[in-house]
């Protein structure tokens, strides 16, 4: 018996919905075949996770640094998540913890020079990494799929905002 993907299993069980379980379940085979792969060249060429690389960029986003609650809910992820990724980038000389001197509970992160300069390597490289991947779409179909995925998007948050039946 071979092998099948939950795609072709969509189409093997008559039902309701089947178009939009197989269009769900390719967005996120899709996803998951990025993600792997990025994960992958990260660690790889930078020996770094993909999370660590996530709270990077938010960093980056952000030269006067963020709060770890504000970390938490940037990148959706528990504190101890938050804390534990920090601990591991201050370790590294990558960020650096502050305490502001007007709230002195709250604790400032942000990248360190060698972080920022760390970090730009990265990114350049992500970049390259995810147009790699998608090179087999012209700008047309780049174009078109945008716009899809937007109207799927908004979809989905009127779904997700509106009351369920």
């Amino acid at each position: 018996m071979s092998a099948t993907d939950a795609e072709t299993r969509v189409l093997e069980r008559p039902g309701e919905h089947q178009d939009e379980l197989r269009l769900w379940l390719r967005l996120l085979t899709c996803t998951t075949m990025i993600e792997q792969e990025i994960r992958r060249r990260l660690r790889e060429r930078f020996d770094v996770t993909l999370p660590r690389f996530d709270l990077m960029a938010q960093l980056d986003k952000r030269p006067e640094g963020m709060t770890l609650g504000e970390l938490s809910r940037r990148m959706m992820v528990s504190n101890g998540n938050i804390t534990a990724l920090v601990e591991r980038l201050v370790e590294v000389g990558l960020i650096r913890r502050e305490t502001p001197a007007r709230d002195r509970r709250a604790t400032v992160v942000r990248l360190t020079e060698d972080g920022r300069r760390s970090f730009a390597v990265m990114a350049a490289a992500h970049g390259d990494w995810v147009a790699e991947l998608f090179a087999g779409l012209d700008a047309e179909e780049s174009r078109v799929l945008m716009g899809l995925l937007g109207r799927m998007k908004l979809s989905v948050r009127q779904a997700t905002e509106s009351p369920a039946p």
